[in-house]
Order: structure tokens, then sequence, then C-alpha cells
């Protein structure tokens, strides 16, 4: 007997049609796990990190009047610590999100990654010569509000362009945020941002958690 369209010779390293369907089913669900968005997770530790270093620089330099010199101290390191971890933790996560996936979406998540990573390095690249050359005032309101103020818009526009909502609006908050962080001076900027951007993050990670429940529930 000639094998039908539906099944073909195992031997011939094939399947049965309703193997391929389930394969694509449980492929198709992975994907759903695992490509999400965010990490709700990874969404609560950032606000973490925001409202632990934004507010101990805030701490640092509460007192400074003139000349403001910027946060010193113990914030730095513990900042730095943080930020590193969340460097690392999201590297992996993306990773995972990018396994077995493949395609036009894939590549355009791949060229917004890059090209956010450039916006992190010439805004905060620009904090040297103002650390050395610019007033106080223009030193102390930069690294508090500019660079996010900037790397949001961007992110808004990249986010909104790849139709990633989530990514969208919290970039889009962030960028707000920044533009009114500007009004609080030098030392108010910083807690500005702090709560604001632990606020943003927070929401963005129910937002997140919201969305894969939504995601796990389809079939």
């Amino acid at each position: 007997m000639n094998p039908t369209p539906d099944t073909i010779a195992a031997g011939n390293g094939r399947f049965d049609a309703r193997q391929a369907a389930a394969l694509l089913d449980q492929s198709t669900w992975q994907a759903r796990r695992t490509f999400a968005s965010g990490l709700p997770l990874l969404w609560m530790y950032r606000a973490v990190v925001a409202l632990v270093a934004f507010g101990g620089f805030w701490l640092s330099v509460r007192g400074h009047h003139n000349p403001y010199s910027g946060p010193s101290g113990w914030a730095v390191p513990v900042a730095g610590v943080l930020v590193a971890i969340n460097i690392v933790w999201s590297t992996v996560a993306i990773r995972r999100a990018g396994a077995g996936v493949s395609g036009p979406a894939q590549r355009k998540k791949q060229a917004w990654l890059g090209v956010m990573l450039v916006a992190w390095i010439a805004a905060y690249a620009l904090t040297v010569p103002l650390y050395h050359g610019a007033a106080h005032q223009v030193w102390g309101l930069y690294p508090a509000s500019a660079p996010l103020m900037f790397i949001g818009l961007l992110g808004a526009v990249t986010a909104a362009a790849r139709k990633d909502r989530i990514m969208a609006v919290t970039t889009s908050a962030i960028a707000v945020m920044a533009a009114v962080a500007g009004f609080g001076g030098p030392a108010g900027a910083w807690l500005i941002m702090g709560i604001g951007l632990s606020a943003t993050m927070l929401s963005a990670a129910a937002f997140s958690a919201r969305q894969q429940t939504r995601r796990m529930a389809r079939p």
C-alpha cells in the first residue's frame, strides 16, 4: 500500500501530520512562555535598583549646595554592584527569550537592542566632559535625568515601531519622569527619579505578569 499524504515513513525522518501539528503547538506554547516582553521578577528587581541607587545618590548629595560635587560615598559602589547584576540578569533573560526563535521579529529585536546599547553608552559618555568643563548646576542636573530622558524618548519611538506595547509605555514614562525631575534641582532630581523609576518598573512588572498569564491561557 502507498502511504497516505498524512503519514510518511519514519525511516525517512518525517512525521505524521498530527505529530507535526502537536510539535508546532508545543513550540508555540514554549515561545509564549519564554519570549515575553519583560520578566516580572526582573522588572521588580529593576524597581529596587532604581530606588536604592537613586535614593542613595540623593542621600549623598542632599546637603550639597555650592560647590556641588555629585554622588559620593557608599552610594556609588552599591549602585555599581546592583547595575552589574541587572546587566547580567537582563543578558541571560534576553538569550533565553531568543532561544529557538528566529525570523524577522527576532532580527528586529536584536537591532533594537543594539540601538539602545549605543544610546546608553552615548548618553552617559557625555558625563565625562561635563564633569571637567561644565558648571556645577549643569553637572548636577545632567547625570540625574538627561541621559534617561534621551534614552526613554528613543526607546519609546523604536519600541512603538516594533509594536512592543509594554516597552513603549515604560520608556515613555521614563522620559516624562526625567523631564519632570529636571525641575527638582541637582539634589532633588535624584529623589524624583528614584521614586518615579521605581513606580514605573513596578507597573511594568504587574503588566508583564498579567500579559504572561494571558499568553499561558491561550490554547
